[in-house]
């Protein structure tokens, strides 16, 4: 073969063995500090290596051959090494010349294949030392002749056993055996006819079906198969088949033994022959402890071990079986092992003065032979008293260059050899500092920082490193220094951070280091524990801080009991909020555990962790059993159920009775406390019962229990007779028997009914009536009226009666008392009570039972004619919501309970006519009444004026209008007037002055030389020959001088302008003129009709769309106000000039400073005259029904206001309507009064 084709043929060794140079980039370091340990070097990336020689290591092995022919043979050894290595081959023990030059040995065609027979070695060398392949073999085949057979028939009897032999030619190489016909197909195979290990064919008994003259044996080489001459089998039918024990053909003995090699595929075989076919059973006898299954191939009669290992070791025995009997057959199997190592040394780079240690461990059974050489040759050949030998250790101190070599490590047993290759390379390399320069370290406070700095080299450099103060950084108590150089820092601060220096000593080289200390990550609010009652919410709090300094983003993550909790936008059970929140929405059971807040960052991480602890109602009780069942008892008992986490408080026992109630009402029987779960219930007769039980803790009530099994109690006489027995008749002539229904569940039995018992009661009377019913009542006609009988009621049902109820007294029907009461006197006690006394009646006239007396109480009017007189003044009383209302007094009814004979009758009316009669009432209803008996009450203190109004004429004087009281209490002889200055803000009471009014028609009076600063109080009392009455107090001021509005609002449509102001404060009304001016030329000034200044509101009427107008306020040809507007629709042509709508309020010394009050103006101010027009003459007929207007000389209005508009009267603290006053910021509503303003304000007692 080629070398080619060799590059591609896979080698068989121990190990795949990588290129030298990439075996040299190793990361690691390390120097062992004892000299019994061995030390080396791994040169680590990043180091520049520039060259360096490397000893041989063999890449690919060289394989045993099968040959054929010279051109079978092709050997390949390759190696890698620096220089490039050499290759020798050693055959038998001595120098073979035959290779190619890449070490690849290939036969030579021309010489017989017998000359290469043997065993070869492959050794690779250069000038670090030789590596050496492992032992190869080449083996001649020969190709197997055919030679000349005679044809087999074999006859046999239906029921016989057969074997078929098939010997191939001696000294065949390896092969297979397969049976076939003269069509080139298999034989059919069962486990009735299968072959055996030794290429035979076995059947254990014959039937005609296997007739044939063309079983072949056909033998497979690697290259060519050979056909033996077919066999011929004649099986003859037998009338009668007996049956055959048994019989193992193959081992023939009883016993067989086998030694295998470890990782080898055996067969061990079991064929048995016998009629019927035998069933094949595999055991293991010894070492039966291993549990693993048996694997069988071949219908069962081989039991097969693939790659077999040290467990397979035993003792097993095959069991073959059929109806007639059995036999059986037991193997030794024994496995042994070539060598193979354990343990091994890799290839190795030392630094001159090391020691070091080379290991080979081998394993083997027997156990093999481990010897060691140096390049290829024996160790005992080569005398080094630094090396020491023990086993499979070898150990070399104080290395030197010239110790480098490849050692060999071969293992020897009978069953093979082995060997592996390890080198040993001292080498002295220059020192380079791996570690990049001005690297950055950023660290937390309170954490150890590690500075590196990676100096490597052969032997190893040493380093020495500076802080920032250019001191050594390893005189710190917390600063140290590693064996690879690397700077520690424990429980850093901001104090160590700067700028580092790390040196390799004894050279140039430095490097520098940056730390930055940051602060720690901090969970400022950590989740606290909680308990959620399920169903609830729980928000989880956690609240951090992280230096700002870290430009990665902080992660946020909770974990329950461990686990990652995931947001999902399919599902709202978790929500992580951005402050770090974990919401948990809807908790149940489930949610219970552990969750923990963790914030991590690149630098740290800080957690915290809470526990949720889910509280829910207790789950329901379970195993609810019913026992100890009596007549009128049974026990239960159950198991508790989960709590929840909420601690069981008690147990509620419910009852379903299903006969006499509703099969699904359960009413509760029995409260138990939890530490009982057990009870015994009492039971009725006559019912049928199921129990549930219900277990209560803080959260609530559990489901219920599954209900018990019915138990039905068996009937019994009634136990209890019905309660409440009683008469109800309402008839004279009839005795109704009433009594409360009895419990269904007290009827014990079928066929209940009420027995009810009835007699007279005087002299115990005649015996008993009785009668059953099913109601609850009984009526017993023909009666006298309010006749007393003896009554009472008994329970009975079909098994007999029960207890009578104990006799009562009960009446017939009632009828209304016949007599009135007598002797009915009156007597005054003070002006608004009296006392009333009357005789008893006589008790057979009342005709039932008497419940007492009413007393009937009419008020007939006053004594004299003070309302009359009233009327005849003019003066209409009229209803308003804060002032009662004179009306005639109800008749009142006074009931007197009992047998009692007086009473007090209070709340009479003073100065007063009235007339009372007495009568006595039943059941039934009242008796006659009494003869009326009049009496009269004396006069009284009358009650307070009403309707107190005001006028102010001038800004001294102010005119009180008045009503008199509506209740006088007696003949009214006139009045009292104080009042007095308020002169503080607290409106408290001032020095009065007293002003007597003796004429009762007098409703008005002035009031004059009055501040007009200054508010004063008002009190008026009316007087009659019982003293001075309730006072009405009231509060106001005068009204000042009106001016026309200075400050007008004007809307404009396309036909009207609206103009709209606010009255004055306290002013009061005057009249003013409305003066209005086309913009177009040759226009004169037109006049509105009389406006007053408590309108608040006009409208301009009848102007031309799309027009200019000058506007204006006027009062004696002075102008106050002035503005413009332009209205909506199409623009004349000949208008002069655009409308300014908005009004240019006048200022003028003459009036002071002006003040804009428009703000003051709100939407609860009226405005008067809201549809008044142009030239109308009724342009306040809103105001009220009607509107008589007059003016004075000078244009001020001094109109009256009637209507059917309400008055407002407040009595005892309330305010009145009226104008506006010096008190009352917003205009009143139109009252009728007699002059132009009304200043009525805060009217009280």
């Amino acid at each position: 073969m080629p070398p080619a084709q060799c590059q591609q043929r896979s080698c068989r060794g121990q190990r795949s063995a990588l290129s030298h140079q990439h075996q040299l980039l190793r990361l690691l370091f390390l120097v062992m500090a004892t000299s019994s340990v061995q030390g080396f070097i791994d040169i680590p990336k990043g180091y520049n290596r520039g060259y360096m020689s490397s000893p041989p290591v063999i890449t690919k092995q060289p394989t045993s051959v099968l040959a054929f022919s010279p051109e079978d043979i092709t050997l390949c050894c390759t190696a890698s090494g620096t220089p490039e290595p050499s290759y020798r081959w050693v055959k038998d023990g001595a120098l073979f010349a035959e290779l190619e030059d890449d070490g690849t040995l290939v036969a030579n065609k021309s010489l017989s294949l017998d000359d290469y027979q043997g065993d070869y070695r492959c050794y690779a060398s250069n000038v670090l030392g030789t590596a050496v392949s492992d032992l190869v073999t080449v083996t001649a085949g020969y190709i197997p002749s055919l030679y000349k057979e005679q044809q087999q028939t074999f006859r046999k009897v239906e029921g016989e056993s057969l074997v078929m032999p098939c010997d191939p030619p001696p000294d065949s190489p390896p092969h297979k055996i397969y049976w076939m016909d003269n069509d080139i197909k298999h034989i059919e195979m069962s486990d009735r006819v299968t072959p055996g290990l030794d290429g035979y064919l076995y059947f254990a008994n014959v039937v005609p079906s296997d007739n044939r003259s063309d079983y072949t044996c056909n033998v497979r080489f690697r290259q060519h198969m050979i056909s033996k001459e077919p066999i011929t089998l004649k099986v003859n039918r037998n009338a009668l088949v007996e049956e055959r024990k048994p019989h193992i053909a193959r081992p023939a003995k009883s016993y067989s033994s086998y030694t295998v090699l470890r990782g080898q595929s055996f067969n061990l075989e079991c064929i048995p022959y016998g009629l019927p076919t035998p069933t094949v059973t595999w055991k293991r006898t010894r070492n039966s402890n291993q549990e693993q299954p048996l694997n069988t191939k071949n219908y069962g009669r081989w039991l097969h071990f693939e790659k077999i290992s040290e467990s397979d070791d035993g003792e097993y025995e095959c069991i073959a079986q059929n109806s007639a009997g059995s036999a059986s057959h037991t193997y030794f199997l024994t496995v042994e092992a070539a060598p193979h190592f354990t343990k091994q040394t890799q290839n190795l780079l030392y630094a001159p003065g090391e020691t070091v240690r080379l290991e080979c461990q081998a394993e083997g059974i027997p156990t093999p032979e481990v010897t060691w050489r140096i390049n290829g040759v024996p160790i005992s050949d080569v005398d080094e008293p630094r090396r020491k030998v023990t086993k499979g250790v070898l150990i070399l101190t104080e290395a030197k260059y010239s110790d480098t070599a490849v050692y060999q490590c071969e293992a020897v047993n009978r069953h093979g050899i082995t060997l592996i290759n390890t080198y040993i390379h001292v080498i002295e390399l220059a020192p380079q500092i791996l570690t990049e320069d001005n690297k950055k370290y950023m660290m937390v406070k309170g954490k150890t920082a590690s500075l590196e700095c990676n100096a490597f080299g052969s032997p190893r450099p040493g380093v020495l490193w500076e802080d920032p103060r250019m001191e050594q950084a390893q005189s710190h108590s917390r600063i140290s220094q590693t064996v690879e150089g690397t700077l520690r820092i424990t429980d850093v601060s901001a104090a160590d951070s700067g700028l580092y220096t790390c040196s390799v000593l004894k050279s140039n080289l430095s490097i520098s280091a940056i730390l930055e200390v940051l602060n720690q990550t901090e969970i400022v609010i950590p989740p606290e524990d909680q308990r959620v009652k399920s169903g609830k919410d729980a928000m989880l709090t956690c609240t951090f801080q992280v230096d700002p300094r870290l430009d990665s983003p902080d992660l946020l993550r909770w974990l329950k009991n461990g686990e990652d909790i995931l947001e999902s936008a399919q599902n709202d059970k978790y929500t992580i909020f951005p402050d770090g929140s974990l919401k948990i929405t809807s908790i149940s059971l489930d949610d219970a555990g552990s969750y923990t807040c963790e914030v991590s960052t690149p630098l740290d991480a800080e957690k915290a962790t809470a526990s949720i602890t889910v509280v829910d109602k207790p789950s329901p009780p379970i195993d609810l059993k019913v026992f100890d069942q009596t007549n009128r008892s049974l026990s239960l008992s159950w198991t508790p159920g989960r709590d929840n986490n909420s601690p069981v408080t008690e147990y509620c026992i419910e009852m379903n009775e299903e006969k006499h109630g509703d099969s699904h009402t359960w009413e509760e029987v029995k409260r138990i406390e939890a530490d009982i779960n057990k009870l015994e219930v009492p039971l009725r007769p006559y019912g049928t019962y199921r129990f549930r039980v219900i277990a209560v803790n803080e959260i609530g009530r559990s489901h219920p229990s599954h209900a018990s099994g019915a138990y039905t109690t068996p009937p019994a006489i009634p136990e209890h007779f019905p309660k409440h027995v009683k008469s109800a008749s309402t008839d004279p002539d009839k005795l109704v028997i009433t009594w409360e229904e009895m419990d269904k569940r007290d009827h014990y039995g079928p066929d209940f009914k009420y027995k009810v018992f009835w007699r007279q009661s005087v002299g115990n009377g005649p015996d008993w009536h009785h009668q059953e019913v099913s109601d609850n009542h009984f009526v017993v006609n023909n009666t006298k009226t309010f006749t007393p009988f003896e009554i009472k009621v008994q329970a009975v049902n079909q098994l007999g009666p029960g207890p009578e109820s104990p006799p009562r007294i009960g009446h017939s029907g009632e009828d209304i008392p016949l007599e009135a009461p007598a002797g009915v006197t009156v007597d005054a006690l003070n002006g608004k009570s009296v006392s009333v006394k009357w005789n008893p009646v006589n008790r057979e006239s009342v005709r039932g039972h008497l419940l007492g007396y009413k007393i009937h109480v009419k008020r007939v009017g006053t004594h004299g004619a003070q309302r009359r007189r009233m009327l005849e003044m003019g003066l209409r009383l009229e209803r308003h919501v804060d002032v009662e209302e004179e009306v005639e007094e109800k008749d009142r009814i006074l009931v007197v309970h009992g047998t009692k004979t007086e009473e007090t009758v209070t709340g009479l009316q003073f100065y007063s006519s009235y007339e009372l009669t007495v009568t006595a009432f039943n059941n039934k209803g009242e008796g006659p009444h009494s003869k009326a008996t009049a009496f009269k009450t004396p006069e009284g203190a009358p009650g307070p004026p009403i309707f107190l109004e005001f006028d102010s004429p001038s800004e001294s004087e102010l005119t009180l209008n008045w009503r008199p009281p509506l209740k006088p209490n007696g003949i009214l002889t006139g009045y009292r007037l104080q009042y007095g200055e308020i002169v503080d803000a607290n409106g408290s009471t001032p020095e009065m002055q007293d002003f007597d009014i003796p004429d009762p028609k007098k409703t008005d009076i002035t009031v004059i030389e009055l501040n007009p600063q200054r508010s004063y109080y008002f009190y008026l009392q009316g007087r009659t020959a019982a003293g001075l009455g309730e006072a009405t107090k009231v509060k106001g001021a005068t009204l000042l001088d009106g001016v026309p509005p200075t400050i007008i609002n004007v809307t404009v449509a396309d036909t009207y302008a609206n103009l709209s102001w606010v009255p004055g404060e306290r002013h009061r009304n005057i009249g003013f003129q409305i003066q209005f001016l086309q913009k177009s030329a040759g226009r004169d000034w037109e006049i509105s009709e009389q406006v007053n200044t408590h309108q608040g509101f006009y409208q301009l009427t009848n102007l031309q769309p799309g027009t200019g107008y000058h506007l204006r306020a006027t009062l004696n040809n002075f102008t106050y106000w002035e503005g413009s507007a332009l209205t909506s629709g199409p623009v004349k042509e000949k208008e002069e000039g655009q409308g300014d709508s908005e009004a240019r309020p006048m200022k003028d010394e003459a009036f002071g400073e002006y003040s804009d009050i428009d703000e003051k103006r709100t939407m609860s101010q009226p405005s008067l005259c809201v549809e008044s027009k142009l030239g109308s003459d009724d342009s306040l007929a809103e105001y009220g029904d009607s509107v008589d207007i007059q003016f004075n000389e000078d244009g001020s209005f001094i109109g009256q206001y009637s209507g059917r508009r309400e008055a407002h009267i407040v009595q005892g603290g309330h305010e009145s309507s009226g104008a506006t006053s010096p008190v009352n910021n917003m205009p009143p509503q139109s009252i009728s009064f007699n002059n132009s303003v009304t200043g009525i304000l805060d009217r009280s007692n």
